[in-house]
């Protein structure tokens, strides 16, 4: 990897998005605090039984470098995207719970579909934001120890991050800002999301979609992103031109009453795509960890669904089971 320097843009007024305490979601639906999300545990709605283990067929063993674009599915939000010679993971856990502890919460349904063994050299970390599912701090200072990666992350995200990999390499920006490693040039945009660690810190640092663009073309991953009438997506195709993938949430959605302001559904993934303008999708986000009502696979089989009712092939929108790559058209 080469070097990585600040390629940020011209300042913005961060007031937008930050009250100089928290920061918010301008508009829409808010995300639910405390009373509703113990309306939400103790209440009536239909929680459909997961598994315990799902085997993975076939663990994948990637190239070292890819120069085109190719994906690999590692489960839930982690993927190990491929291009320009630079190898990419997407928040990244391989820990057996999301959790603060490994002794209890939400555990993996699946092992990883990359065995750490197998893992090519890991040249930069795209860290979304630092709920504990897509935030992992025994697998960053893992790949610390093993890969010394860049990190690139929304604001406020370093002074967490900062414990487990060296500070010099984590790269922390705002919305619209944007930062250079080796051929690609990062940018970090809006969706429509929260924050914690904790009880008090709710919101305390941000979160961020990150568009990618290189020799290969423009990837576009949202960790989690309410819908939000669509305001994470139009934007896109006219700040960066046409997008080659789109990797977009699809799970974690139920019940709606809740989860609207925070999850998309695959109805809304799909919508999201065609708003991007984005020539594939890869879907992520479901089947690793039970975090909401939803059965393991309801995710992929509603947007079966939706494909199916308007009339698009499933290569256009595919989904990725832990260990399967794909070469992206």
């Amino acid at each position: 990897m080469n070097d990585h320097g600040d390629d940020a843009g011209s300042p913005h007024p961060i007031g937008r998005h930050f009250d100089g305490s928290r920061f918010f979601n301008p508009g829409g639906v808010q995300p639910n605090g405390l009373l509703a999300a113990l309306k939400w545990k103790f209440g009536d709605d239909p929680v459909v039984p997961w598994p315990d283990h799902v085997p993975v067929p076939r663990l994948a063993k990637p190239a070292s470098r890819v120069e085109d674009l190719s994906v690999t599915m590692v489960g839930h939000a982690t993927l190990l995207i491929q291009t320009a010679g630079l190898n990419i993971l997407t928040d990244p856990i391989w820990s057996d719970r999301a959790s603060p502890t490994q002794v209890a919460g939400p555990r993996r349904t699946t092992e990883p579909g990359i065995a750490w063994a197998d893992l090519p050299k890991i040249d930069l970390v795209l860290m979304s934001h630092n709920h504990y599912d897509h935030l992992d701090l025994n697998t960053l200072r893992r790949l610390e120890r093993d890969h010394a990666p860049v990190v690139v992350t929304p604001l406020g995200n370093d002074a967490l991050i900062g414990g487990a990999v060296a500070a010099e390499r984590v790269l922390a920006r705002d919305w619209d800002e944007s930062v250079t490693v080796g051929s690609l040039t990062v940018h970090l945009e809006p969706c429509h999301h929260w924050s914690a660690r904790g009880v008090f810190d709710r919101r305390k640092a941000l979160w961020a979609a990150f568009v990618v663009e290189g020799p290969a073309g423009r990837i576009l991953f949202i960790g989690d992103t309410a819908f939000d009438g669509g305001r994470p997506y139009r934007d896109l195709p006219a700040r960066f031109g046409p997008i080659r993938l789109a990797i977009l949430p699809i799970g974690s959605y139920a019940p709606r009453w809740f989860m609207k302001g925070e999850h998309q559904d695959p109805a809304e993934a799909v919508e999201g795509m065609h708003l991007c303008g984005a020539a594939t999708a890869i879907a992520h986000h479901w089947g690793m960890f039970r975090l909401t009502n939803e059965g393991r696979d309801d995710p992929p089989r509603a947007l079966a669904e939706v494909l199916r009712a308007q009339g698009i092939p499933s290569e256009r929108f595919r989904v990725l089971n832990p260990g399967e790559s794909i070469a992206v058209p």
